[in-house]
């Protein structure tokens, strides 16, 4: 079964790709931002599109002694107008997938989710976290810590369709999902195990398909098959997860950043459930995050001309 070791699997496999995608960037005018876009051209993983105030993105471009001459730049002068052309560019089919510059998020997402003009597809949008993490044999995702604050089960349920989708779109066959919750056994009185265990009978009957779920699962058998046989815990994921989902969105965020200020590892993300991949990074993203997000939604997005 397919899966990554790390960034530079996935790093290889974009660069391979004939055809590049092409990104559009609401608020183009962060140094983070342009050495990311840069740095994606030069390394033939994504086309950037930028959008924003272009006095200000031609000064950025002077002041790091790089040419701009190279990037289409689309004048916008506030950032509610660069959020709305960068969502107009997927919409017409002139950009593959979208990300996040130097803007509130909520005026950005105001554009992604507009009823008329967004790119929203009735259904939870989540986002996609992937880790590099030092010792773990392939790359992880940690879902959700940065969209859903408090899924229920049905948004759980579409969270995990999200990330098992986006797997698969990079080839994977049948992502390995656990459930997190701090035991291994459902108590009523936790109502994370009794969802848990919920949705891994939804995957045993067909509900929750092309992958395999179990929960609760706590973290430290999910992340070693050694502690998950110590523990007696059976299992078919443990040591081998692709997929971990928390509880809540801080469980997800706290172990996010968690796995990176501590673990060192790295991270790559943007949001799921969408018409198209789109890049959310937090204001303090470093430019090799934000240049690993690019390539994770390059490889995961579809092309003109490709299957939805």
């Amino acid at each position: 079964m397919k899966s990554f070791k790390n960034f530079e699997d996935l790093i290889r496999q974009v660069k391979t790709k004939p055809q590049k995608k092409r990104m559009a960037i609401a608020a183009a005018a962060d140094q983070h931002i342009i050495e990311a876009a840069v740095r994606a051209q030069q390394e033939q993983v994504a086309e950037p599109i930028l959008v924003g105030n272009r006095e200000k993105i031609t000064a950025l471009f002077k002041e790091n002694r790089l040419a701009s001459s190279a990037f289409p730049i689309i004048d916008a002068e506030k950032p509610s107008e660069a959020a709305e052309k960068a969502v107009a560019l997927v919409k017409s089919g002139e950009a593959d997938f979208l990300m996040k510059g130097m803007l509130d998020t909520k005026v950005f997402l105001k554009a992604v989710v507009n009823k008329t003009d967004g790119l929203g597809q009735k259904r939870t949008m989540s986002h996609f976290a992937w880790f590099e993490v030092p010792g773990y044999p392939k790359l992880l995702s940690v879902v959700d810590g940065g969209m859903v604050m408090y899924p229920d089960l049905e948004q759980k349920k579409e969270i995990i369709e999200n990330t098992v989708n986006t797997l698969r779109t990079l080839g994977y066959g049948e992502p390995k999902v656990g459930v997190l919750a701090c035991v291994e056994k459902v108590n009523p009185k936790m109502p994370e195990t009794l969802e848990a265990a919920a949705l891994a009978a939804m995957n045993q009957n067909g509900q929750l398909a092309h992958c395999i779920v179990e929960g609760p699962i706590s973290f430290d058998c999910a992340y070693s098959a050694e502690i998950a046989a110590i523990k007696h815990y059976k299992s078919r994921i443990a040591g081998d997860v692709d997929i971990l989902l928390a509880p809540n969105i801080h469980a997800g965020n706290i172990m996010g950043k968690m796995l990176t200020c501590i673990s060192k590892a790295k991270m790559a993300g943007f949001v799921v459930g969408a018409a198209c991949p789109i890049i959310l990074t937090s204001r303090g993203a470093t430019s090799e995050e934000k240049y690993l997000s690019i390539v994770v939604a390059a490889a995961a997005s579809k092309g003109e001309g490709e299957a939805k």
